[in-house]
């Protein structure tokens, strides 16, 4: 009998380690792993340059470094990381960073400020939606060799190229997605046609994080191992096991029965159900990005902005806060993370259907018209769609839904080709400059300009006027003067039925079983799992 189960163990956990399909046969997760479960259709990328998605994030946190880190709560506190200290020029037109000496790559490469100039300068030259956080700033292709540059192995100069608040470059290295460093000899040695590395990097890495990418199989499972060599000493955990699981009702019984030990994305009726439970720990994970609604002012209806205002109305803030959000999301009706001092209170926003009638037929559309909705077909996303199609209705507007996985949705996003999205985004932590920025400024509405981390130009929204404030608090260095431009700003967001409509600010609600130790969610869902255990 000891024997039998012995074996039975063992070939259970060679399933795990191998990654084969999890069998219904209840075991307890191995001691040294972590196994998790979460939908990974939005995890088509992990090169840094272009995987501006939160599960990439997520991934990316544990495989690479960034020179800083923000203090958790704190969006002017900034932490070492990769670099231990740094230095600000008196007329802040200048930033130093002293790097680590201690710092290997997976490859067994030693950091140097060569690596890290790269790899901003190849977020650059390939010139995907992430590079537009340093365009920005004013870096380009052309200028970002010369400003952005190794003084030595161990010291990166970095040269404003326009007048701003130095903290605000120095909190995009903290939390762009775009700004981990690569091992630029290892990119490079997979590099084909030029292309730095772009191609093998989507399914490979090249980081100094915790953990190295063992095995990755989209839309199945990813195995993260533990780096022994990691500078800032080694994992508690020897694997880290993600499996691609979108049934709720199946993350719920595996999590019951102890074959994970944590999910992501379980709907709120399961998640409902078994809170409460000494065998599970549910954790609340406030994140700075937007559920929203976004129309398309290229489509001449929602170009008219008695239109806008009109699908604003239609909107039924109150019932899908308390019938479709729990779990997911807070109310949330402002183009700026809650509890920030420079938020505005909510406009009250809320549905009133005879007076979206009535906008429409001023705007010429008495008897509505036809749109689409496009979203991604899990929850809550599904469901949002799904109740704003309804509430459409009742206002004459007749929508069709369209979903699809990440790469569909938010592709015909970054496209500028859609009517209506159901979708969630913006900064991930909270900052009222970089929230503004995100939703309301587009300096340049031109198809070709290549803007897409920028939902404003998503949305073809264009606002000097906006423009202008959000410029001016990027530089503004009086405290007063700064919360005055944001509250304007959210006026004004505002009066011009921006066409970006937030619905929600999202929670991140993980599962855990109890006896998973250490784990602290990120707010920009950048966990790492470094100090996670298990304690049995």
């Amino acid at each position: 009998m000891t024997t039998a189960f012995t074996k039975l163990h063992a070939g259970l956990l060679a399933a795990i380690l191998a990654l084969v399909p999890m069998t219904q046969v209840s075991a307890k997760t191995p001691a040294d792993q972590l196994i998790v479960g979460m939908s990974m259709v939005n995890l088509f990328s992990i090169d840094p340059a272009n995987a501006p998605g939160l599960d990439a994030s997520g991934v990316n946190a544990n495989l690479y470094d960034t020179l800083v880190k923000r203090d958790q709560g704190n969006p002017e506190q900034h932490l070492p990381q990769l670099a231990e200290r740094w230095t600000i020029s008196d007329d802040g037109k200048q930033i130093t960073f002293h790097l680590r000496q201690d710092v290997k790559f997976h490859s067994g490469n030693p950091l140097t400020a060569e690596d890290v100039a790269w790899s901003l300068y190849r977020v650059m030259k390939l010139n995907f939606g992430l590079a537009t956080t340093w365009k920005a700033y004013g870096y380009n292709v052309d200028n970002i060799q010369s400003l952005i540059r190794a003084s030595d192995t161990h010291t990166l100069v970095v040269d404003l190229p326009q007048t701003m608040d130095p903290l605000l470059l120095i909190d995009s290295l903290a939390i762009s997605p775009s700004a981990v460093v690569i091992d630029r000899k290892t990119a490079l040695a997979h590099e084909k046609n030029a292309d730095l590395g772009a191609n093998w990097l989507v399914t490979n890495e090249a980081g100094s994080g915790p953990f190295v990418l063992s095995k990755w199989t989209a839309n199945d499972s990813l195995l993260l191992t533990r780096f022994d060599g990691y500078w800032g000493g080694a994992a508690k955990l020897k694997r880290v096991v993600v499996r691609h699981m979108t049934e709720s009702q199946s993350l719920r019984l595996m999590l019951e029965r102890g074959d994970l030990d944590l999910a992501y994305g379980m709907a709120a009726p399961d998640i409902r159900a078994i809170d409460g439970s000494e065998k599970i720990h549910v954790q609340s994970l406030p994140r700075g990005t937007m559920y929203y609604v976004a129309l398309s002012m290229k489509q001449p209806e929602f170009a008219n902005p008695k239109v806008r205002e009109a699908v604003r109305n239609l909107i039924d803030y109150k019932g899908l806060d308390e019938q479709v959000m729990p779990y997911y999301g807070q109310l949330n009706q402002q183009p700026m993370q809650l509890s920030l001092a420079a938020r505005l209170p909510d406009p009250g926003y809320h549905m009133d259907v005879a007076k979206a009638k009535k906008l429409l037929a001023e705007a010429g559309y008495p008897d509505g018209f036809t749109t689409t909705i496009r979203t991604l077909s899990e929850p809550p996303f599904i469901d949002i769609a799904a109740r704003l199609q309804a509430t459409l209705a009742e206002g004459g507007i007749k929508a069709s839904i369209v979903n699809g996985t990440g790469n569909q949705v938010y592709g015909a996003m970054r496209a500028r080709n859609f009517d209506i999205i159901v979708a969630r985004g913006a900064e991930r932590y909270p900052h009222p400059y970089f929230s503004l920025r995100t939703f309301a400024y587009n300096p340049n509405n031109s198809d070709d300009a290549g803007l897409p981390n920028f939902q404003g130009w998503r949305a073809s929204f264009f606002s000097p006027q906006l423009n202008s404030l959000i410029d001016q608090a990027g530089v503004e260095r009086d405290a007063g003067q700064r919360l005055n431009l944001y509250h304007q700003a959210q006026k004004i967001y505002d009066e011009q039925v921006g066409p970006i409509m937030m619905i929600s600010q999202m929670t991140d609600t993980v599962v855990s079983a109890a006896d998973v130790k250490g784990f602290a969610g990120d707010d920009a869902e950048a966990t790492r799992y470094l100090g996670v255990y298990k304690q049995r």
